[in-house]
């Protein structure tokens, strides 16, 4: 039987993006257009429309201010999960920042939803190998998983030595890190798990790297990607760098189109539907 794989969506406005934090401050997010909702419920209306079921890590500063949101994505019988409270990253917190933030936005989705959140992932994986100490803490704060570390080589994140598949990185504890997807190709792992690489690939590839996932290696592999993706009409930043500019607004409006393929073509599921099987 082939597996079943995970779709997840990063659930964030545009302006929260990590690669945006030296020209929007966060001051002004309340002030800007936000359109995180109704890109969210266009991503909810294409698994209803496709009877998929995903894991929606979302932000607490979100879920405050759209709650109704949160409901829809619990009663459409999706995976509530944790992306922190407001995209700080990892690698910018003390474990007691870390500590507070995702006891806070735990219990706020909780209390939203009605539901347990089982699940967190990092702003940005930045979980890296300075601070695993962060696995330790989701542990202790109630977490089941993490889906933040991403075993590529990047300049802004990764740790390229880390298990490809699911894993328990904490000694005799409950808990696992399941890693996103990447393909193993001349000694390097490739990254095929969707964002930015999922819109610069033509779509085959990305096609070809899930069939290799599931059928050759015999495993679920993770999809991930954000609501700010499927909107082309998204308000333009001016003053971004060249890479920053490329790697946010290529190839937006083909990205829903690719989604929809990926949904037709694989079998998914949430995170806690595949990976916490008792």
């Amino acid at each position: 039987m082939k597996p079943k794989n995970a779709m997840t969506v990063d659930v964030e406005d545009y302006f929260q993006v990590s690669a945006f934090e030296p020209y929007i401050d966060k001051k002004q997010w309340d002030s800007l257009p936000h359109r995180v909702e109704n890109n969210t419920n266009r991503i909810l209306d294409l698994f209803s429309q496709n009877d998929i079921k995903a894991t929606f890590f979302t932000l607490g500063w979100v879920a405050e201010r759209y709650p109704s949101l949160i409901k829809r994505i619990v009663s459409d019988g999706h995976e509530l999960a944790s992306h922190g409270y407001e995209h700080i990253r990892v690698t910018e917190q003390t474990q007691i920042e870390f500590r507070e933030d995702i006891t806070r936005t735990k219990k706020l989705l909780e209390d939203f939803s009605g539901h347990e959140v089982k699940g967190y992932r990092a702003a940005s994986y930045s979980i890296v190998s300075k601070n695993l100490w962060a696995l330790d803490v989701l542990q202790e704060a109630g977490y089941q998983y993490s889906s933040s570390i991403y075993p590529v080589k990047h300049d802004l994140y990764g740790i390229p030595d880390a298990p490809r598949f699911m894993y328990q990185p904490i000694d005799n504890k409950d808990f696992k890190e399941i890693p996103i997807t990447t393909l193993r190709i001349f000694e390097k792992n490739l990254p095929c798990g969707g964002g930015g690489f999922f819109r610069l690939y033509p779509y085959f590839f990305s096609k070809w790297a899930f069939k290799t996932i599931n059928l050759k290696e015999k495993q679920s592999g993770i999809f991930y990607f954000h609501p700010w993706e499927i909107d082309p009409g998204q308000p333009r930043q001016k003053q971004l760098s060249f890479k920053t500019k490329f790697r946010h607004y290529l190839n937006l409006s083909k990205m829903e189109n690719r989604i929809s393929s990926l949904l037709q073509d694989f079998e998914w599921d949430t995170m806690a539907a595949i990976f916490l099987k008792k």
